[in-house]
């Protein structure tokens, strides 16, 4: 199946990597002439602009988003909606919120176009384990596409689906972020309240963490992460207790206010976020390191 690819960051590169692995044929747009040219040469066709991308790509067209929320994604959109046909797709794989999402649909579907809101979860890790994705919008286009959604998901089988109308991949994705915050912040306080008994009670948390993960109940990903974290650097010297929120956090409490719906949890792992640019604790550092760990996020080191 051929499909346009734009915004070649550290996931749209690697979701192109695994779609060309997939047998997929990937044109690829990004500004940065040498995020193109590394993609190219493992065998995506290069574009020099977003109407070259438009032009070489068969109809119906299904060109797939990577690029920062927010007006970066409305600037793209609004591009290709005045070189677009009627029935071509646009597919936004990042970060957006909802709402966003659901004006974009209107304004494509003015034009003809189809608009696929697709909440992506995977990180720096998807290339090699998949990626799990929540598709929003015509279920028909979800039908048309569901080839690529089987070759990014981590088995044609699972990790992947259709979960309503437009706005609804994104807004499930913002509720998952949401989550993963909470979870998050239960790992770093428990580590935190160890690390106050570990010269006394001679706990090794590296190796707590290792035990963790096999049988008991907390298991998860993110412990796994941890772990790793915790055995490279079991101080978190390295690592500053400054933890950055990519917005969905914020979206998904105030989504909450909005429907009086309570979310004490994810709330106050948000204000933890908000808490971690003060000074530092290690609690922080471990949230900083796991975010890190999943996610390739950038950590301000402490240059030790």
């Amino acid at each position: 199946m051929e499909l346009g690819m734009i915004g070649l960051g550290r996931m749209g590169s690697n979701m192109t990597r695994r779609l060309l692995k997939g047998g997929h044929r990937v044109i690829v747009y990004d500004p940065a002439g040498e995020a193109r040219a590394e993609v190219v040469r493992e065998g995506a066709i290069g574009a020099d602009s977003i109407e070259e991308l438009v032009r070489t790509l068969g109809q119906p067209r299904a060109i797939w988003l990577m690029v920062p929320s927010g007006d970066p994604t409305e600037d793209v959109v609004n591009r290709l909606a005045s070189h677009m046909a009627v029935g071509d797709v646009v597919i936004d794989g990042g970060n957006s919120n909802y709402r966003d999402s659901q004006q974009q649909a209107q304004i494509l579907a003015r034009k003809g176009v189809v608009f696929l809101d697709v909440g992506t979860s995977g990180g720096i890790w998807g290339l090699e384990e998949g990626y799990c994705l929540m598709v929003g919008g015509d279920i028909n286009a979800f039908r048309r596409l569901e080839p690529v959604f089987k070759t990014l998901a981590p088995s044609p089988e699972s990790g992947y689906g259709y979960v309503g109308p437009s706005g609804a991949g994104h807004f499930v994705k913002m509720v998952h972020n949401g989550i993963e915050y909470g979870l998050m912040e239960a790992y770093a306080e428990g580590f935190n309240l160890m690390l106050a008994k570990r010269d006394e009670l001679k706990l090794d948390l590296a190796q707590i963490a290792e035990i963790w993960r096999h049988g008991s109940v907390i298991r998860s990903w993110l412990l796994d992460l941890a772990a790793d974290a915790l055995k490279e650097d079991p101080e978190l010297e390295r690592i500053q207790a400054y933890v950055e929120d990519s917005g969905e956090g914020r979206w998904t409490v105030e989504e909450s206010v909005k429907l009086g719906i309570p979310l004490p949890v994810i709330s106050l792992a948000l204000q933890m976020r908000f808490r971690s640019r003060q000074p530092d604790s290690f609690s922080d550092k471990l949230l900083a390191a796991l975010r890190e760990k999943f996610g390739g996020h950038t950590v301000k080191e402490t240059g030790k």
